[in-house]
């Protein structure tokens, strides 16, 4: 039985976990640059937490520009067991209301680029992201924040495009419509998949602020709008966030789904042929199975 580590990676509106003892900001270096920023480290409720502004303090980085590898990489490092990832998002359903948060289960990547891998030439690995979030993970997620009081959606498909720039009229209904996304975003991906490649447990709680620009009452996606909702959504991340120790525990047992043994059988390079150099810089996120 290992201790329980949870990592909160907060995404617009978000850029703290209130009440955390023995706060402190931890400089972390990794063989894939800089984090977005120091990490927050403490406990709440006996649990030992750490929070990573995606975007960095102050809001410095793009969905684009976020620096994904080293952050899960650091998070991996300092001994993060599970991640629970906290972002905006926009609706392409009606009954998923801006203020309500949805419980994501499934992605499509619209991302064309970011470095999607901590694995490549000189060691190969594939790993399944058949199922990319983690049911235990998102079921504590899913407890805490309808104990918030915030109206949660249990599974949907978010839709990760690229950005900066929201979408065009035509790419939401097409989205909604013919490709079945339930939200859109912009940073969900690559870092759903870095997780699961570094053996870590991985939900994702995306918070409504608009309906993007498919719905014919609300038209484009306005940005004052949103930072209003975004406001009163942070509120409920945070108390969310919270109440997150409780449920998960201190003690953790190995994951049901499998996630903490990811890379299991996914390394396909011959041990003779693998390169030092890339075993180096995969020490932190593979060093289990290497």
């Amino acid at each position: 039985m290992t201790s329980t580590k949870i990592a909160v990676i907060g995404g617009s509106g978000i850029y703290d976990i209130d009440g955390l003892q023995d706060a402190q900001w931890t400089t972390v270096e990794t063989p894939w640059g800089a984090p977005s920023d120091a990490i927050l480290t403490g406990s709440l409720d006996g649990v030992e937490m750490a929070f990573l502004p995606r975007h960095g303090r102050g809001h410095v980085h793009t969905p684009s520009s976020v620096p994904y590898r080293a952050n899960i990489d650091a998070l991996k490092r300092i001994g993060c067991t599970d991640v629970i990832s906290v972002s905006a998002v926009g609706s392409f359903r009606e009954e998923m209301a801006p203020g309500d948060f949805v419980i994501v289960d499934q992605f499509i990547d619209r991302t064309v680029a970011r470095e999607k891998s901590f694995f490549g030439t000189g060691c190969v690995a594939h790993v399944s992201v058949a199922h990319p979030t983690c049911p235990r993970l998102s079921n504590a997620c899913e407890t805490a924040a309808k104990a918030a009081g915030v109206t949660t959606h249990r599974g949907g498909t978010y839709l990760a495009m690229e950005g900066p720039q929201f979408s065009t009229l035509a790419e939401s209904k097409m989205y909604r419509t013919s490709w079945g996304a339930d939200v859109i975003g912009m940073t969900n991906m690559p870092e759903a998949k870095l997780a699961r490649e570094a053996e870590l447990c991985y939900a994702s709680v995306a918070m409504i602020t608009d309906y993007d620009s498919w719905h014919p009452d609300h038209g484009e996606v306005d940005v004052t709008r949103i930072i209003e909702t975004l406001t009163g959504n942070a509120d409920k991340g945070r108390d969310m966030v919270r109440r997150l120790p409780t449920l998960l525990g201190a003690d953790r047992t190995p994951c049901a789904h499998r996630c903490d043994r990811a890379l299991e059988f996914a390394i396909l390079t011959r041990p003779d042929a693998r390169d030092p150099a890339m075993l180096a810089k995969l020490d932190a996120v593979a060093g289990r199975v290497l």
